[in-house]
């Protein structure tokens, strides 16, 4: 899924350097090569490609990831796929984003 691009600027996803230890699990993790560790630090290479799902933040041991997973595109998808139309409709009324 290289070259993946969301919507443009909107993402949650936060990292903090100062936090980070270099493990590198969130690029073991992320779906879509959203991180690369150089010099012992992980480092965000593409924010747009991000879908906010939540695995990084997850998985950091450290704390120095956040998201706010369950907002972003993979969210949107995970609803339609699970819930249809009558679900998306609801989503829509109670002004959620569909």
């Amino acid at each position: 899924m290289f070259g993946s691009t969301y919507l443009r600027e909107v993402t949650t996803l936060k990292l903090s350097a100062g936090k980070c230890t270099g493990c590198g699990m969130c690029t073991t993790v992320c779906p879509h090569h959203v991180f690369v560790v150089e010099e012992k630090k992980a480092r965000i290479i593409d924010l747009d490609a991000c879908m906010e799902c939540g695995a990084c933040a997850k998985n950091c041991a450290v704390g120095a990831i956040f998201v706010r997973s369950g907002v972003g595109c993979a969210s949107m998808f995970i609803r339609k796929q699970k819930h249809g139309r009558v679900s998306a409709f609801f989503f829509r009324m109670w002004g959620y984003p569909v």
